[in-house]
């Protein structure tokens, strides 16, 4: 099958041959058709969070698809060929204490990887090829754990099921499942990338009656408006925290922070007003975050996001029917479709920060 593989970190995406294994028992073979391209990707293409990442061949990125499943392994019994599927990066094992707790994206035996006994699932001329999340979805085929699927209606497009799979599913997640957003709320939401327009729409589907929208290029404000924003915030302009404490009144009930970078995280816990709530979603590995610890007295409060906290085989079938429903616009969201070969394209425009919204790999079908 053709994949885009990743050779060296940092480095560029090559568009290659790779063998792909039958499935074994609880695996499914899916045929890949629609996939998102999301800054958690560049983090590792670029070198930052790489550490301890790759393989003899190299690595197939991509986490964020929809397809069709080919072909089923012995005791698969939630999929059978020819159903529609959203993959998903956090596989959950439905044992574990989290897990039983209803908190699977934070599963602690995680049944994604094959055990190291046996054969690898991607080769390329004789060596193990990584695939990244478990899913390898930068390529036509991936073979994965059948919890790491949602079964989906088969009329709903392949383009709008794959960027739910991650960016929505975090962000609507981090505004529903995490902070739990109250109807008649304030919120700011820094970072407009994907990850926060989505944000952006969980408060508005959650009946915020303010949100502030926060970033650096003001060219993203009118499609953060169109998703549900009340105000914009251009931080290259203006002091955001100022900025956001005059829009709201004094603060804001719950911020979010959709970046991962040590002064966007303080600045959401100085933009709350007593007793709000400041949730991470952005990924800040080794961002050390310095606060006046005199803030948490009137009860603000800060927490971490993972995944938005998706329950997936529950919520993201919800999610499909807020689209339906029109209360959640993903097709707003697609910037446009592209091909595997215009992969490197892609994350050089994301470096430029040259994209609004998602751009996704269509594959020919």
């Amino acid at each position: 099958m053709r994949a885009a593989l990743l050779s060296a970190i940092p480095g560029q995406f090559d568009i290659g041959e790779v063998s792909i294994d039958k499935p074994m028992s609880h695996e499914v073979l899916l045929r890949t058709v629609g996939s998102g391209l999301c800054h958690s990707d560049l983090s590792l293409i670029d070198g930052p969070f790489a550490a301890g990442f790759g393989g003899g061949g190299g690595a197939v990125l991509g986490h964020e698809a929809a397809g069709v499943v080919e072909a089923v392994g012995a005791e698969v019994s939630y999929v059978r060929p020819g159903d529609h599927v959203i993959a998903f990066p956090a596989q959950f094992c439905g044992r574990c204490e989290l897990c039983l707790r209803g908190m699977p994206a934070l599963c602690t035996d995680s049944p994604g990887p094959r055990h190291r006994d046996d054969p690898p699932r991607l080769t390329r001329k004789g060596q193990p090829v990584v695939a990244l999340a478990n899913l390898g979805a930068f390529a036509e085929e991936m073979l994965v754990h059948e919890n790491a699927v949602v079964k989906i209606d088969p009329d709903y497009p392949f383009d709008r099921a794959a960027i739910i799979g991650c960016g929505v599913a975090t962000g609507l997640g981090a505004v529903i499942n995490t902070a739990a957003v109250r109807a008649g709320s304030s919120v700011a939401v820094v970072g407009l990338g994907g990850v926060g327009l989505s944000v952006v729409q969980g408060a508005f589907i959650s009946g915020a009656r303010q949100i502030i929208a926060v970033d650096t290029q003001s060219s993203r404000f009118d499609l953060a408006t169109t998703l549900g924003a009340t105000d914009c915030v251009d931080a290259s302009s203006a002091d955001p925290v100022a900025a956001v404490q005059e829009l709201s009144g004094g603060g804001v009930d719950y911020s979010f922070e959709a970046i991962g970078v040590k002064s966007t995280i303080e600045q959401c816990v100085l933009m709350l007003r007593r007793a709000g709530t400041a949730t991470i979603v952005g990924y800040g590995r080794g961002q050390k975050v310095e606060l006046d610890a005199g803030l948490f007295m009137d009860e603000r409060r800060v927490q971490g996001c993972m995944m938005g906290s998706t329950r997936f085989r529950i919520d993201l079938p919800h999610y499909i029917a807020f689209d339906l429903a029109g209360r959640l616009n993903l097709e707003a969201l697609i910037e446009s479709h592209i091909t595997l070969d215009d992969l490197n394209e892609g994350y050089d425009a994301m470096r430029r920060r040259a994209i609004t919204g998602r751009r996704v790999i269509m594959f020919p079908q």
